[in-house]
């Protein structure tokens, strides 16, 4: 866009650096909270399965074909120097020719989407097994990241806005941060599901529903067969259909035996054993000193009893 007369004189990558350097002390020291720099190492924007999934799955958004090369560009050369995601909500800070602020918001996915996510996550046991220990498999992230499917925004569930004078609707900054949020997204990749306001437990509850259970060892008949699903996974498991039925409380590998005592019966017993040693022991000393005192009065009678014949003979 022309600058006054012209274009915007050109700044080096140093110098912007440099400015963006400068704008972050200050910005730290007046809002009293540390910047979260998107740093990049290398030509490779992002490393890992969730962070490669996003920046391909933003490549393949023609509306946004033009924008996307320069903003990879300054996404690393370190041209991001803060962002931080919130519940449906991008806010980041860029260097350019000058310091600009970047807000995306994405919006949440709907009920429908993520109850279906959900249930793919649960149709077999090997997903189910993983996700019960805290972990997808290469299965449930694959559902989770599916294009148009899958936890990905789409060109028209996302808003965007920026303070350079571009008139574009995606600027070169605003790319730069969305290839940002595929850099984060290596090493936090749990703000994917902050980023749409869905929980990622609920994955997991809806593994370790009975009728999901069932419907996969239909599937996958002999993945366990003659192990006893609650041992295996060590929760309670009720069944669909007879949710009025008492739960059964899971079983336990120790050996049966008497009923373990809690910290404050340990501590009365402890107590009450120390008390009883205490009076044993006196009156184990009482019995010596009585004894004592009985065997001197015994060895003093016999004394006296032999010094009284003499007594008699002097007379």
């Amino acid at each position: 866009m022309p600058w006054g007369w012209g274009w915007k004189p050109y700044v080096p990558v140093a110098a912007r650096r440099a400015n963006a350097r400068k704008y972050a002390q200050q910005l730290e020291k007046k809002q009293g909270r540390k910047l979260q720099p998107v740093e990049i190492e290398g030509r490779a924007i992002a490393k890992t399965f969730w962070g490669k999934a996003w920046c391909e799955n933003l490549e393949q958004y023609s509306d946004f074909a033009n924008r996307l090369p320069r903003g990879r560009t300054y996404a690393r050369n370190g041209s991001v120097i803060d962002l931080h995601i919130t519940g449906g909500k991008i806010k980041a800070i860029v260097s350019g020719s000058s310091v600009y602020q970047v807000e995306v918001s994405i919006k949440a996915l709907a009920a429908a989407p993520w109850k279906a996510i959900q249930k793919d996550c649960s149709q077999s046991i090997a997903s189910l097994m993983d996700l019960l220990q805290g972990r997808f498999s290469q299965g449930v992230m694959e559902r989770l990241t599916r294009p148009k499917e899958g936890l990905f925004p789409q060109p028209r569930d996302i808003k965007m806005d920026c303070t350079c004078p571009d008139y574009a609707g995606l600027c070169k900054h605003i790319a730069a941060v969305l290839y940002g949020v595929g850099a984060r997204l290596d090493d936090e990749p749990e703000l994917l599901f902050l980023l749409r306001k869905v929980d990622h437990l609920d994955l997991i509850q809806q593994a370790v529903d009975g009728a999901n259970l069932d419907a996969a060892l239909g599937a996958d008949s002999g993945a366990l067969e003659g192990q006893d699903l609650e041992d295996l996974f060590g929760i309670e498991l009720e069944d669909g259909d007879a949710a009025d039925a008492s739960p059964r409380k899971p079983r336990s590998s120790k050996k049966r035996g008497r009923p373990k005592k809690t910290n404050e019966e340990k501590k009365t017993s402890t107590a009450g054993k120390r008390t009883t040693r205490t009076s044993q022991k006196k009156r184990n000393e009482v019995a010596a000193a009585k004894e004592a005192e009985k065997n001197t009065a015994t060895s003093r009678r016999s004394a006296k009893a032999k010094k009284k014949p003499a007594r008699s003979a002097k007379r």
